[in-house]
């Protein structure tokens, strides 16, 4: 392979990586190759390139070059076990993408962003994004998986950590990168049609004015969902089960029930659930507010059981699970119970959900 150039700042100098050769004066560079982009950095006004990957070194670009800090340059020989850090960025971008995500694989300083392609549910195989960043000299930054995001959004990024890298470890990122078959993905939004089920007899009988159906109403049109209908019913098991039957034969595919599920004699809503053929019925989460949360199913069509939380407060367990269940997540009892790590909503006075730790 040919002779190219890399910057003193960029070299391992406890680990120099096999093929570096000789450090060489900026103004002997003259001809050299750039491997790397060097950057200039202008405080308050710009960070970027002042010479691009590939640039060949001219003589006038000497006095700029020691203007940047660049007095020397290291001059190596890539060998056959070693990988430039942008042929690495490459090779993540193109074995890290998944459905819903995609990188346009223009590297630069050996980095590679990746996007996604489709509104909807952003998911991460946490364990073998763990086993990428043991290697040690490649690494993926990612958001949180079962992030909601928008085409367009900046959902990861990779790159190589030194200049050059052992081939070997290129190898196993590989091998690593294959195993996930899509490390990163974009889950499409499923459920685009629901059902608001207002128990209790109070709300029922006019007695007090329903508040739970235009908060669910608000937050289920805040994922692009139509609400079909808002029912109010009393607290009756075979009401709450006709009224969930309905809204399903109408079309819905998701029935959220408001009130009713606590264990007072009058809550009878999870009696309801279940007498309208709800299966996998979890009750109970290890998240605050929403301890008293329900999620069922009949057959496809998720049911979930809303407690009083849900019109007191902003930001709830619904608010966590919600655009899971959007994307087509069946979640059982173990799904749930992994949400006590970050589940406790600190209540704080401005409400910054969900740039937050709740959920997370």
């Amino acid at each position: 392979m040919g002779v190219v150039a890399m910057d003193a700042d960029k070299a391992r100098f406890n680990d120099t990586p096999t093929g570096v050769k000789k450090l060489v004066p900026v103004d002997d560079a003259v001809g050299m190759v750039l491997p790397h982009d060097i950057t200039e950095i202008v405080p308050g006004k710009k960070k970027g390139p002042a010479f691009k990957k590939g640039h060949v070194i001219q003589p006038e670009d000497v006095p700029r070059l020691k203007d940047l800090g660049k007095f020397n340059i290291y001059c190596l020989e890539l060998g056959p076990d070693m990988v430039h850090e942008n042929e690495a960025g490459v090779t993540l971008g193109r074995l890290a993408c998944g459905p819903g995500v995609e990188t346009d694989l223009k590297v630069s300083e050996g980095k590679v962003t990746f996007k996604a392609s489709i509104p909807g549910l952003f998911k991460v195989d946490e364990g073998l994004l763990y086993e990428i960043n043991l290697l040690g000299d490649v690494m993926i930054s990612t958001r949180h998986s079962n992030t909601q995001v928008s085409k367009g959004e900046t959902v990861a990024a990779g790159r190589a950590i030194p200049l050059v890298i052992e081939r070997r470890t290129l190898l196993e990122a590989e091998a690593i990168l294959n195993r996930a078959q899509g490390l990163l993905k974009v889950l499409p939004w499923k459920i685009k049609r629901s059902a608001i089920v207002v128990t209790g007899r109070e709300v029922f009988e006019g007695r007090i004015k329903d508040a739970f159906g235009p908060a669910m109403k608000k937050k289920l049109e805040s994922h692009d969902v139509e609400v079909m209908s808002v029912v109010k019913v009393p607290d009756d098991v075979s009401a709450i089960s006709r009224a969930i039957k309905e809204a399903m034969d109408s079309g819905a595919q998701l029935v959220l029930c408001t009130g009713g599920m606590s264990v007072d004699p009058d809550d009878v809503t999870r009696k309801g659930i279940a007498s309208a053929g709800a299966t996998s019925i979890v009750y109970g989460t290890p998240v605050l507010p929403g301890a008293m949360f329900l999620v069922s199913y009949i057959g496809d069509v998720p049911v979930l059981g809303i407690p009083a939380c849900g019109m007191y407060f902003k930001t709830t367990v619904l608010d966590i699970v919600l655009p899971r269940i959007l994307a087509g997540e069946r979640l059982g009892r173990e799904d749930i119970a992994r949400l006590g790590h970050g589940g406790l909503c600190l209540s704080c006075k401005k409400c910054h959900y969900p740039i937050c730790p709740f959920g997370k």
